[in-house]
């Protein structure tokens, strides 16, 4: 998302394609963005024009890069945000990021957002239609709560869902914790997006003493402290870090070869009152 809209600074296109460049570069095999990522209502699939330009000049193989895109957010004139889950926005949705991603199905296609006017199964049925017409490889949901996510598996069965992808920090947990609880249960992804919180490193040693402190000891940057404590909360937690320059998503990517302590990840996991 950073990399078009809502990131301090925006880059431009070759420094977007770029950082996604390094990104593969050093390992990464899973890009997330959505059609709503874009710098104004007339722009929609910004993002993903950006992710399909990326793979198509990248130098490496594509065939095990997964992308995932999401819709269901509507954007219209004068910057109105909606929600629309019904099958004739997400099939039409759907149809033009295959078109921009120029690519026969999406790998993961994910709801965005509820949209409460219809019942939460709708949604869920209209991911499954646009599967079983082979325009989506695999259904994931975001910003679901657990009731949200027993829907999905009555609609689904068992083995349809892929992933949930819902804010996760050391500052934003809430209900999250419940959520990433019912995904390691049935070996369903976690995808926890703004997984740093939203803030900068200065902010992040300021608000979280135990990471600031872990990170001077290990001598590595607090952001991958953070990540790596992510990772340690199962094989199934998969966080999403943006980055809008290719040395803050190198950085990041250092958090794969952090293994914490399991005193570190109780001081980062404490919570006062619980």
């Amino acid at each position: 998302m950073p990399l078009s809209f809502g990131g301090s600074i925006t880059p431009t296109e070759d420094e977007a394609v770029s950082t996604i460049h390094a990104a593969l570069d050093a390992g990464v095999d899973f890009i997330d963005t959505a059609d709503i990522y874009a710098p104004s209502w007339d722009t929609m699939g910004h993002n993903e024009a950006i992710v399909a330009k990326a793979l198509k000049t990248w130098s490496g193989d594509t065939d095990q890069i997964v992308v995932a895109t999401k819709g269901g957010i509507t954007r219209s004139e004068g910057e109105q945000w909606g929600r629309n889950g019904s099958l004739d926005y997400l099939r039409s949705a759907v149809e033009k990021s295959l078109r921009i991603l120029g690519v026969e199905a999406i790998d993961l296609y994910q709801w965005h957002r509820p949209d409460r006017r219809l019942r939460y199964a709708e949604g869920v049925e209209a991911l499954a239609t646009l599967r079983d017409e082979g325009k989506i490889k695999a259904i994931g949901v975001s910003n679901a709560g657990v009731d949200d996510l027993e829907v999905v598996e009555e609609v689904l069965g068992a083995d349809g869902l892929a992933s949930v992808q819902n804010q996760f920090s050391p500052r934003y947990r809430n209900d999250s914790d419940l959520e990433l609880a019912w995904c390691g249960e049935r070996g369903i992804a976690f995808l926890p997006w703004s997984p740093l919180g939203g803030v900068r490193g200065a902010t992040l040693v300021q608000d979280f003493p135990a990471i600031a402190e872990i990170a001077q000891d290990r001598g590595v940057s607090p952001q991958q402290v953070v990540l790596a404590w992510h990772l340690a909360k199962g094989q199934h937690v998969i966080p999403i870090p943006g980055a809008s320059r290719a040395v803050t998503i190198l950085d990041s990517i250092k958090a794969v070869d952090l293994e914490l302590t399991d005193d570190e990840f109780a001081r980062i996991d404490h919570r006062p009152g619980w």
